[in-house]
């Protein structure tokens, strides 16, 4: 099968124009089949405050009402995403932006209310992998805000790891997939105030433990929950690294990062 990386990159990346600039070059530059799904970083909160909303996040989860769906929609599917788009087209990407909604791309459903409400959460149903085939065997690449739907008209606040993490494993039944978290860190740390404490490698049994011991904590705990599970639908390999890292991480093979098995 033919190889295909699906890269998120991480919201303090896209807040800094200088590293998200840097990131796109090197994105631009790889070769071959890829997908890039992206959040929104600081700038759909900055609005919200603005406005008077304040962002509510539970577990590194954003908690979202009617109006903060409007700025998330925003923000994320038109601002972010068009703006990642045109910089890649000035570097001879052919990129494509889409949400979950064009051409029925990803389905989902209203997350359950249990212990917190997080009103318009959409959880993913379903990835229409051969519409992402069509466009990438065609040489678009697209680029993905985490805004989902549900087939019946309402837009759905969707986390963007999540997004990641099921377009890998749902593209893993054609091709030979790797999914790579980019972020401004080197790795999943051991000691947060030291950026140089990577943990090289983690598997399920050492990533139980580092949760109880509180290493890995708050907005780490979805990113690492999604790469699991998409290790265990398929996806031949997840890999989490700072941005400056990815060209050399994939051309070279080198060892950086956090791999994950």
């Amino acid at each position: 099968m033919k190889k295909l990386y699906v890269i998120k990159i991480g919201g303090n990346i896209i807040d800094n124009p200088l590293a998200l600039e840097q990131f796109l070059t090197d994105f631009a530059a790889i070769e071959g089949y890829k997908i890039l799904v992206h959040g929104g970083g600081k700038v759909a909160t900055d609005i919200s405050k603005g406005l008077g909303i304040e962002a509510q996040m539970v577990d590194g989860r954003r908690v979202t009402d009617a109006e903060t769906l409007k700025i998330v929609t925003m923000v994320y599917a038109g601002f972010i995403n068009k703006n990642v788009v045109a910089q890649l087209q000035a570097k001879s990407c052919n990129a494509i932006g889409l949400t979950g909604a064009d051409a029925n791309l990803i389905k989902s459903h209203k997350r359950a209310v249990k212990t917190v409400d997080y009103g318009f959460v959409g959880d993913v149903d379903e990835v229409n992998s051969a519409i992402l085939k069509m466009l990438i065997e065609n040489n678009l690449t697209p680029i993905i805000a985490p805004i989902t739907h549900n087939k019946a008209g309402v837009l759905l606040n969707t986390n963007a790891d999540t997004v990641a993490s099921t377009i890998a494993v749902a593209m893993s039944q054609v091709f030979d997939v790797e999914l790579v978290y980019c972020f401004e860190l080197k790795g999943v740390l051991r000691d947060f105030e030291d950026k140089n404490s990577v943990i090289n490698e983690i598997d399920t049994t050492y990533y139980a433990q580092l949760k109880a011991d509180g290493i890995v904590s708050k907005g780490m705990i979805p990113k690492l929950d999604n790469a699991f599970d998409a290790i265990k639908a398929g996806v031949s390999a997840v890999r989490i690294c700072q941005a400056d890292d990815l060209l050399q991480l994939l051309n070279e093979g080198e060892k950086l990062g956090t791999t994950l098995s």
